[in-house]
């Protein structure tokens, strides 16, 4: 007897990626994947409570995504490591999105101050589902603390 096991989405990006240090982010289970010389991805497995009524992708999930995609790609583009702020973002729907969904970000131009991004989200069968432009703007990153009010610093000694 030949059995087939079926792993689900999340059981299969459970090892795939980081979790990114953001609590809207994790709320949704967005996974970063990488991000270096202005390019960026992350993904996502749909799990029900990011769908509309007809069970597909909701556009706000869909907008998050892009955006979070090309902030990364912006990010990696700055020889200063600084944070963005999103200044502009505009997305096209194309089709509905199910399944594992993957975005894939570049900055197309950027300045001392700015970062122009654009970004593609596939669906796991590898269709463009949308296609988004951004602006960025660069801003010194802010001091994190702890629960103690203690500055938390990265592992690089560089405050987040």
């Amino acid at each position: 007897m030949n059995k087939q096991v079926q792993i689900n989405p999340q059981t299969q990006l459970a090892n795939l990626g980081e979790e990114l240090n953001v609590p809207f982010l994790k709320l949704l289970g967005v996974r970063f994947l990488s991000a270096e010389m202005g390019k960026g991805e992350i993904l996502l497995a749909l799990k029900p409570e990011h769908t509309n009524t007809w069970e597909v992708a909701h556009g706000g999930v869909l907008l998050t995504l892009m955006d979070v995609a090309m902030a990364v790609a912006a990010r990696s583009a700055d020889p200063a490591d600084r944070s963005v702020v999103t200044i502009e973002l505009k997305n096209n729907f194309m089709q509905a999105a199910n399944g594992v969904l993957r975005v894939k970000a570049d900055t197309v131009r950027h300045t001392a101050t700015m970062a122009f991004c654009e970004a593609k989200l596939y669906n796991d069968q590898g269709e463009v589902c949308c296609m988004a432009t951004g602006t960025f703007k660069y801003i010194k990153r802010l001091v994190s603390r702890g629960a103690d009010g203690e500055r938390v610093i990265n592992e690089d000694q560089r405050s987040v």
